[in-house]
């Protein structure tokens, strides 16, 4: 798992520890020294801990003014023990909405594993995202985590798609590929 490093080529464009307004703005990052762990397995010291201890992200993208944000996850989403989403959504997902973000990109193409529990903080994410007409949207949720993640109807506030080329456009292109194709659905 330390071979894995959030997703790098839009770098140049967009650093959340650059980014006043980011939740990691100031961070600083380590290339050698691994400290962060999901369970006894080392992760790459570029992926930001939020207080969740089996789950990490990096904002990859962040767009004020079109008020999205792309975000990566990896480890595993543990609510029923953890309550991951809780912690999700108050130190990282609030804080972006404070800042006018509405519609999120979370590519979950590294989440081994999807634990249930209330659906209180899904809720309450989904009406405030509906207040500013926003949306979430999962990319590439592993097939067996996604099982878990239907089977408790999640999937009724954060939405699931597979765009496994995501990785080949620039930020606002994916963003637009994704909000178009929720446009068509809802027509």
């Amino acid at each position: 798992m330390h071979y894995l490093e959030p997703f790098y080529n839009w770098r140049h464009m967009y650093m959340a520890e650059e980014d006043e307004r980011s939740p990691f703005f100031g961070n600083t990052y380590s290339e050698f020294e691994f400290s962060q762990t999901v369970y006894n397995y080392y992760i790459h010291p570029q992926w930001d801990d939020f207080g969740s201890k089996t789950l990490y992200l990096k904002i990859i993208y962040a767009d004020y003014d079109l008020h999205f944000a792309i975000i990566e996850l990896i480890g595993e989403w543990n609510d029923a023990i953890e309550n991951d989403i809780m912690v999700l959504k108050r130190e990282v997902i609030d804080r972006l909405l404070d800042q006018q973000i509405s519609k999120f990109v979370i590519v979950a193409e590294n989440v081994l594993n999807f634990h249930s529990g209330d659906k209180d903080y899904y809720e309450e994410w989904y009406e405030q995202m509906s207040d500013e007409e926003g949306w979430a949207v999962i990319v590439n949720m592993p097939e067996t985590t996604q099982y878990d993640f239907k089977k408790r109807k999640l999937n009724y506030f954060l939405e699931l798609m597979d765009l496994p080329d995501w990785r080949t456009y620039k930020p606002y292109h994916l963003f637009k590929k994704i909000d178009n194709e929720l446009l068509n659905r809802l027509t």
